[in-house]
């Protein structure tokens, strides 16, 4: 073997057992200090114990020496296996500390009675935010919106499929539309709601409202709840639907040109061309864009803030937007902390269920 070859092998290292059984020691006895601490400081919050620390902090410290003796002990215990690891686990232990200690900060402030408006912070309440929610009506009307508003993205899907056909096809100026068509996702959904809820649909002075007025109608965008409903799932629509049309016009060009030629060398008319070969051929696009707008509908909220309030009674209002005005006008930062957490497990098994459903369909044979 070449000299050389040697400075690219790492050769195992004899760690005597004594340096391993410190390093586990060390990782061993950190954890149960950390965990120790937790338990103690969680007693103290919840009131059953009168000695604990004003705060959190330490620990976070208790957290920081762990992960400080995890890396050491990576050394004692591996060697140089150990070495490598450390370009990794001190970056995986940040982005650790980042997910958890907010999570597990917002599951203790979920169960507890938390008004901003109130001097005293803070206090444990057991499962009454759980029966508050339970009984919370408008809650639940929030999570039926959220069924109305998911439903919706199968006819934005519809209409982004058909300008994506356009947009596809020798059509004069085609550059140009394609342009127009994406202006509207270049824009913010709180500029769009702005712009088109609350000035050119506002009741009184917007310049629709005044046409509508002029010809006879009485506007009343917002007045019932199925057209207000209405009028925030096409304003939602009309910012998205340019995202899907994308996404499905990249599919659309990538489409082997020699297929759909042959269809139509065959006979095939262009309905029959598009139901036989592209809308098959573009199924793993369509499930990727509708997937990815289900995710985005989800956070609906920014254009419900801003028009409706999630008004007339609660008719438009997400979950999100429920929530954030818990937080805003309420001061209810426990109770909202628990819609969200609720809100959160529900949005993880919707979807995992429908990318195993998603998965399945396209595994299925043809």
């Amino acid at each position: 073997m070449n000299q050389g070859d040697l400075l690219h092998t790492v050769t195992a290292d004899h760690i005597p057992e004594g340096r391993k059984r410190l390093g586990k020691m060390l990782v061993r006895g950190t954890a149960l200090l950390g965990i120790a601490l937790a338990v103690w400081q969680f007693a103290y919050e919840t009131g059953r114990v009168s000695a604990g620390f004003d705060s959190w902090r330490p620990v976070l410290y208790a957290y920081l020496l762990w992960a400080t003796a995890l890396c050491v002990s990576q050394v004692l215990v591996n060697g140089e296996k150990g070495k490598r690891t450390l370009f990794v686990l001190p970056a995986a232990l940040f982005v650790i500390s980042l997910v958890v200690f907010p999570l597990l900060f917002a599951l203790y402030i979920s169960f507890s009675d938390w008004n901003l408006a109130s001097p005293r912070g803070p206090r444990f309440n057991g499962l009454d935010n759980v029966r508050q929610m339970w009984a919370d009506a408008f809650y639940w009307n929030a999570l039926k919106n959220m069924v109305y508003y998911v439903l919706a993205i199968s006819v934005e899907y519809v209409i982004a499929f058909g300008l994506a056909l356009l947009l596809n096809a020798q059509i004069r100026a085609r550059k140009f539309f394609r342009v127009v068509f994406l202006l509207p996702l270049m824009l913010s959904p709180v500029a769009v709601s702005w712009m088109i809820g609350k000035s050119m649909l506002e009741v009184r002075f917007g310049p629709v409202s005044r046409l509508l007025r002029d010809i006879g109608f009485e506007p009343s965008f917002y007045g019932s709840p199925e057209v207000a409903r209405f009028m925030i799932m096409a304003m939602d629509a009309w910012t998205f639907i340019p995202f899907m049309m994308i996404m499905l016009l990249a599919g659309l060009q990538a489409l082997p040109g020699e297929i759909i030629e042959a269809s139509r060398v065959d006979g095939a008319t262009g309905w029959q061309s598009f139901k036989e070969v592209i809308f098959p051929l573009m199924l793993p696009v369509s499930v990727t864009a509708v997937v990815i707008r289900i995710i985005f509908k989800l956070k609906l909220a920014d254009v419900i803030i801003n028009v409706t309030s999630g008004g007339p009674g609660g008719a438009t209002d997400s979950v999100t937007s429920f929530i954030f005005r818990e937080y805003r006008d309420r001061s209810n930062v426990g109770y909202g902390t628990l819609l969200a957490i609720v809100y959160l497990v529900l949005i993880i098994i919707f979807v995992t269920l429908l990318l195993k459903l998603v998965s399945r369909w396209m595994e299925r044979p043809a």
